[in-house]
């Protein structure tokens, strides 16, 4: 017997529907200058998103055709994210920190038809045209001045283009699974994987979000979106925050983290959401600043890429009354998987015990399912202990990924192979020790860089610190530290002595390398691939030569 249900498909533009009638005198605000800001109502961007999708359809932007962007976080940008997809083609959100060859690969395997970028991005991508991106036929310029010279053509003006279409536009209907953007993996290994999103998971991965109670999407927050609009759709905090008539705040073109504090402090911000170096190093400006800077409206700060360490926890709460919370996610899981929330049950613990908890990977979000694999293929119980492969499985997660064979390496009986690899505590807490590819098998047995890493971290004297496996003659792999100091009379004894106390000596890294700073990819996390590479071709010696010495004492 079937429900008696109407047929009515997850589209994201049913999303905007409801915003733009409940919300519509809520904000969307980008930062345009120290101080200074563009803001309009969700009505207002409403009509500028229908005048958008009408105008791709009269350019002869086609259902199922790709549209690329190359753009920082602003109020344009955003308006792509619905009117793209909104008439049936696909928004391919193209990773602005790429080298021009890997963002050539990226539009040569999407086969975008027409690119969207900001204009302090033409020579790059005049770059792109050079080293040859055929399906492109033309290119639209994001900005508030005319088109600057360039040799990009045919090139058109996005202003000009969205004030030619109609307001009253309204959006076709048409299948829930049809794709509405994609994103690409960011690569640690091999080429980046293509990943599809469809209509239907966005707007399920945006409901399970506004669910969270430590996120707590409301309408009133005041949400500020750090994370690259690139980068999984800004982590879909975009949705979400329309979702929920939240004023979303964007940090516009070239921020730093001086402009992350200035806008948190000039718009009362109550939450934001950025990589975990983005944290440290507004944690850093702070304390250099020549002046107080008043963040008490910072209620909540998800910081992600990879955990968040225990200082970085303690550093903001203490200071701000800002609660660090964390998650585990993946493009292919739009994006995310699990999320950090105490149990009421666990609250009660020691201060201790909770922030260990909040240090693991929180409990899978509602609709997906998650499970640890051991070596054997068997399935390994949730006892907190027993390490293995993560396998998940969700209706926002990739059963595929674009024209791509590695397909068959990663998606293996409706389940897709994470590549994580750790345990799950009997309340559901997802316990990350490594990406398989990181763990460090020295003399037979696994060594956890993430662990060494977030006790690492958690030393008063350390401000940024990554561990790698590097080859031993002996042992066959040893952990490589590579450490960023805080404090110039850090010593490489101080940190063997730190570590010993809450690990076998031999887990403890044979090299400290004190640096100036740790490699980080394009979404901001720490770059291992970079390490062991330069590794490779030098040793200890050719990683300081490469990344720089760091300050600090060298050991009596």
């Amino acid at each position: 017997m079937d429900g008696l249900m109407m047929d009515q498909p997850l589209l994201l533009n049913t999303l905007l529907w409801r915003t733009e009638r409940l919300f519509h005198d809520k904000k969307i605000v980008t930062r345009t200058g120290p101080g200074e800001y563009h803001s309009y109502t969700y009505a207002d961007y409403a009509k500028r998103v229908r005048r958008l999708a009408s105008a791709l359809l009269d350019f002869g932007v086609k259902p199922g055709d790709r549209v690329g962007t190359i753009a920082w976080n602003h109020y344009r940008h955003f308006e792509t994210y619905f009117g793209v997809p909104g008439i049936g083609a696909v928004l391919h959100t193209i990773n602005m920190r790429l080298f021009p060859e890997q963002q050539q690969y990226l539009i040569n395997h999407a086969q975008d038809s027409v690119l969207i970028i900001d204009e302090d991005q033409i020579p790059v991508v005049e770059q792109l045209v050079a080293l040859g991106i055929p399906s492109v036929r033309a290119f639209i310029v994001m900005g508030d001045g005319p088109i600057p010279e360039t040799t990009l053509s045919p090139v058109h003006r996005y202003d000009d283009l969205v004030a030619a279409g109609r307001e009253d536009y309204e959006f076709p209907v048409f299948d829930e699974n049809t794709a509405a953007a994609m994103c690409y993996t960011s690569a640690t290994t091999g080429d980046p994987k293509g990943v599809v999103y469809s209509h239907r998971a966005m707007v399920l991965q945006a409901m399970c979000l506004a669910m969270h109670d430590k996120l707590n999407m409301s309408e009133s927050q005041v949400w500020l979106e750090v994370a690259p609009m690139f980068h999984c759709n800004g982590w879909n905090i975009p949705h979400t925050a329309l979702l929920q008539g939240a004023t979303l705040v964007l940090p516009g073109i070239h921020p730093l983290d001086a402009d992350y504090v200035r806008t948190i402090e000039d718009l009362r911000v109550t939450g934001m959401n950025g990589a975990v170096t983005i944290g440290t190093m507004m944690r850093d400006f702070v304390r250099a600043s020549d002046r107080d800077w008043d963040l008490s409206s910072l209620r909540t700060m998800w910081l992600g890429g990879q955990a968040p360490s225990l200082a970085i926890m303690q550093w903001w709460e203490q200071t701000y009354g800002t609660y660090v919370v964390q998650g585990y996610g993946m493009t292919e899981c739009t994006p995310q998987i699990c999320f950090n929330s105490i149990k009421s049950t666990l609250a009660e613990r020691g201060e201790d015990e909770v922030y260990a908890l909040r240090q693991k990977g929180g409990q899978p979000i509602p609709l997906m399912k998650i499970k640890v694999v051991g070596e054997d293929g068997g399935e390994l119980p949730w006892d907190g202990t027993s390490v293995g492969d993560f396998w998940v499985q969700s209706p926002f997660t990739a059963r595929e990924y674009f024209e791509d064979e590695r397909t068959k390496e990663s998606m293996v009986d409706g389940w897709f192979r994470t590549g994580d690899v750790g345990a799950i505590d009997p309340d559901g807490y997802v316990i990350i020790k490594d990406r398989s590819k990181d763990l460090i098998k020295s003399g037979g047995e696994w060594i956890s860089s993430i662990d060494l890493e977030n006790a690492l971290m958690a030393h008063p004297k350390v401000r940024e610190a990554t561990v790698v496996s590097v080859p031993h003659e002996k042992w066959l792999e040893r952990p490589l530290a590579c450490v960023v100091p805080a404090d110039e009379s850090l010593t490489e004894e101080e940190l063997r002595e730190y570590l010993t106390q809450g690990f076998a000596k031999w887990w403890i890294p044979d090299s400290f390398l004190f640096v100036t700073e740790v490699p980080k990819t394009s979404v901001g996390k720490y770059n291992k691939k970079e390490i062991r590479g330069i590794y490779a071709q030098g040793g200890n010696a050719e990683i300081l030569r490469r990344i720089g010495a760091g300050s600090a004492k060298p050991v009596a």
